[in-house]
Formats: structure tokens, sequence, C-alpha cells
């Protein structure tokens, strides 16, 4: 059975994820009346649970909003010892590398991940372990901030799949990994 890591993600035009204070009010920038998804329903009907670091789950969590996920979310974390009750039968904690992390979760069943949080993200594909990635880019410039790639050991091909254009102004470009026949 194929395995995916998927990651799902907005960026500033100048690539970042978070401003420099991890401000996150640019991402609604663009008005949404009519709340378009973006995708997001698609993506959670493709997966099988959402990995996702520390950072990521205390800002989700801080939002003051129901629960987002309806799939499993894994939380990499080598500092959190609990997680809320609320959340109890929907998130667990794990941590280790990229490579026990997906091991320990493929063990469970679940083998189409979305993979959300900055240095989850870099995480994974310094070991090149996505096979996509689904990038909305917000038409803004944040001027410095988080960024959403970091150092890579070589280039990481990617091929473009399709591009969305949401509310006359955000982009979603969808890229698939490039791989030979023998990798992974």
């Amino acid at each position: 059975m194929k395995k995916q890591n998927i990651v799902f993600i907005a960026k500033s035009l100048d690539g970042f994820i978070a401003g420099k204070n991890g401000e996150l009010d640019w991402l609604h920038a663009i008005p949404n009346p009519e709340n378009i998804d973006m995708g997001f329903n698609r993506l959670m009907n493709e997966i099988d649970a959402v990995v996702m670091g520390r950072i990521t789950f205390e800002t989700v969590c801080s939002f003051g909003i129901a629960w987002p996920y309806r799939k499993h979310v894994f939380v990499l974390s080598s500092t959190l010892k609990c997680i809320p009750e609320a959340l109890n039968k929907k998130v667990s904690l794990l941590n280790g590398t990229p490579f026990e992390i997906l091991r320990n979760i493929h063990k469970k069943g679940y083998l189409n991940l979305y993979i959300d949080g900055g240095s989850t993200i870099q995480q994974f594909l310094k070991e090149d372990l996505i096979d996509e990635m689904r990038i909305t880019t917000i038409p803004i410039l944040l001027g410095g901030g988080f960024p959403l790639f970091g150092d890579l050991a070589s280039p990481l091909e990617f091929e473009h799949i399709s591009s969305e254009l949401y509310l006359d102004e955000v982009v979603q470009n969808h890229y698939r990994r490039k791989r030979s026949s023998n990798s992974r």
C-alpha cells in the first residue's frame, strides 16, 4: 500500500509562514466571507492522520476554536508531557527522528499523512520524506519571520502538478517529489 507525506501550508510572497514575532494575522489579509477552505477538506479526505510539531499544536490550541482536525493528530515533541484532556482521544505525543516517527505511525495503520509546522516540515525535507507539497501563497511581503524552507544537504526536485486561484488573489501550487524508481 502506498504511503504519502503531504505538506499543506500557507506562506507569504517572501516565503515566511509566520511573522517576526510568530504572528499569523496576515493569513487573513484577504477577505474570505464565504469561508472557502482552499482545499483543506479535500486534503482531510486524502489523509489518515496529521503530524505536527509542538509549536504548531500549541498555536492551533490557542485559536479558541473547535478542534479543526477530524483525523488523528500526532504531535512531535520532546518537551510536552501531556495534552489537554479534551483532546486525549484525538491527539498522541511522539518524539524521535523523522524515520522513527514514521515507522511508529505506520505500524498503527496510518499511511497517508499531512505534515504540518515549520520545523517539522524542514526536518522531513532534510530526510527527503515529503512526497507532495500544496503551498498556498498569500500576496503579502512580511519582510522577515519564520521561513518555510531551511537548509538542505542537496537539492530536492519537485514537479508542478497544478495551480488553483482562490479569492481572486491567493494561489495554491501543488508539487510532487520527483523520485527515481529505486528511491524510498
